[in-house]
């Protein structure tokens, strides 16, 4: 799904009422904002944790490198998903 979003000169944009619906976010909240080479992509923070848990999983499943670094160092290669 697309929707338009426009951000004002200030750089406030707002995110239409049936999207925060959908997203949880009725009361507020925070979102993360990760810039991709496809563009961007906004995350309510249970799904940036559930992303981050699953990347985890792959590492300590496959018997990688678990630590921050080896995390860290895959991630970089990583960044299409």
């Amino acid at each position: 799904m697309t929707i338009q979003v426009n951000i004002t000169p200030q750089g406030r944009m707002s995110l239409p009422a049936d999207v925060r619906k959908r997203l949880g976010l009725t009361d507020g909240g925070a979102v993360f904002l990760e810039e991709t080479a496809d563009g961007v992509v906004l995350r309510t923070a249970a799904q940036a944790v559930a992303r981050a848990q699953a990347i985890a999983k792959r590492f300590a499943e496959g018997g990688g490198d678990v630590s921050v670094e080896g995390f860290l160092a895959h991630r970089k290669t990583d960044g299409d998903e």
